[in-house]
């Protein structure tokens, strides 16, 4: 059997180096995966009339807003959400 150059399916068939692993799906690295999605999701928020505000807080605070959100069976944005509605409306 002769190695055909033009055939794309089995091109790595006689290949002489082995590599390990799943092949890459993707052409872009992975920081510029991250980059792209990050980007992506801006984009959707965008289009969904939302708006990106950052905060810090303490680790204790962190904590506590998570278990509240895993309490109330939503996302940790939609908790902040409510809370600053909360204290918005009163």
């Amino acid at each position: 059997m002769a190695k055909e150059t033009t055939d794309r399916t089995t091109i790595d068939l006689f290949a002489t180096e082995k590599r390990r692993g799943r092949p890459r799906s993707n052409p872009h690295s992975r920081e510029q995966q991250l980059k792209i999605n990050k980007r992506n999701q801006i984009k959707r928020d965008r289009a969904n009339g939302l708006k990106r505000i950052e905060l810090k807080v303490s680790q204790d605070l962190y904590d506590a807003l998570n278990q509240q959100a895993l309490d109330s069976n939503i996302s940790r944005s939609q908790l902040i959400e409510c809370i600053l509605q909360q204290q918005i409306n009163s």
